[in-house]
C-alpha cells in the first residue's frame, strides 16, 4: 500500500510539471509586444487649418488697394489665396492684371496657383505672359505653371507673347518648351501671329528669328495655308522675310 501511495504522488506531480511547462510563454512570444487596435494619427504636417474667412477678406482688400503689407498680413493669417472675387478672379490673377508685380510675386511665393484662371480663361500665367510681365512669368514658371495651358482664343502664352514682340518673354517661353507650332482657334502659330499682327519692327524681327532658331515649322501655313513668309511679303515686312531667308 505504501508503494502504491508513492507511485500515486509521483504520477500526481509530474503532471502538474507537465501542465505548467505547457502554459508557460516562449521566451520569443514574451518580448513581442501585443498588436495594437488603436488608429494611428496622421502626421501633423499634413493637418492644415482651415482658411480664415476673416484674413480672407483682408486679403481682397488689400489687393484691390494695392497694399503689398496688408497682403503679407492676410496671408500670414491664413487667407484662403484660391478664393474666387469679381470675374472669377483669385487674388493673383486680380493682382497680375492690375499690373502689381510685388503683390503677384508674395502671393506665388505663399502658394497661389499660377494656372487657375478667371472667368474668360486668363491665368497669371496666361496674362502675364501674353502683356509682357516678365517677373511674374518667370515667377509663374518656377511655381509650376503649366506650359500646355490655353487661352480663350485656344492659344498658348507664347502667341500673343510674339503677337507684341514681347522678346524677354518670348525667350523664357521658348526655354519653357512651349509648344513652337501650336495653332489657335484663328489658325494661327506663333510665327504667323508674329507677322500677321506685329509691324516688321525690330522686336517682332527679334521674336521671329528666336522662333525658327528654337526650331519651328517656317512653311506651317494658315487655315488658307498661306505661309509666315508669304504673310511677310504681302506686309513689306522687308527684315522679317530676310530672318525666314536666312533660316533656310
Amino acid at each position: 500500500m505504501k508503494r502504491l501511495a508513492a507511485l500515486s504522488v509521483a504520477v500526481l506531480l509530474a503532471g502538474c510539471s507537465a501542465e505548467q511547462t505547457a502554459s508557460a510563454p516562449s521566451p520569443s512570444s514574451a518580448s513581442a509586444p501585443a498588436p495594437s487596435s488603436a488608429p494611428v494619427a496622421a502626421p501633423s504636417s499634413t493637418m492644415r487649418p482651415a482658411p480664415s474667412p476673416e484674413a480672407t477678406r483682408a486679403l481682397s482688400t488689400a489687393v484691390a488697394a494695392n497694399d503689398l503689407a496688408g497682403v503679407r498680413a492676410a496671408i500670414a493669417a491664413g487667407a484662403d489665396l484660391e478664393q474666387r472675387g469679381a470675374a472669377g478672379r483669385t487674388p493673383l490673377v486680380a493682382a497680375t492684371k492690375a499690373g502689381n508685380t510685388p503683390i503677384a510675386l508674395a502671393l506665388l511665393d505663399a502658394g497661389a496657383d499660377p494656372n487657375a484662371k478667371d472667368d474668360i480663361q486668363d491665368s497669371a500665367y496666361l496674362y502675364a505672359g501674353a502683356e509682357g510681365m516678365t517677373e511674374i512669368l518667370a515667377s509663374t514658371l518656377r511655381h509650376g505653371a503649366d506650359v500646355t495651358s490655353l487661352n480663350r482664343y485656344r492659344g498658348t502664352a507664347l502667341i500673343p507673347a510674339c503677337e507684341h514682340g514681347h522678346v524677354a518673354n518670348v525667350k523664357l517661353l521658348i526655354a519653357a518648351k512651349v509648344d513652337l507650332d501650336h495653332v489657335n482657334a484663328s489658325g494661327w502659330t506663333c510665327l504667323l501671329e508674329a507677322v500677321i499682327l506685329g509691324n516688321g519692327d525690330a522686336a517682332h524681327v527679334e521674336t521671329v528669328r528666336l522662333v525658327l532658331d528654337a526650331g519651328a515649322k517656317p512653311d506651317l501655313g494658315d487655315f488658307d495655308g498661306v505661309t509666315p513668309r508669304q504673310h511677310a511679303v504681302r506686309r513689306g515686312q522687308t527684315a522679317v522675310i530676310a530672318e525666314f531667308d536666312r533660316s533656310r
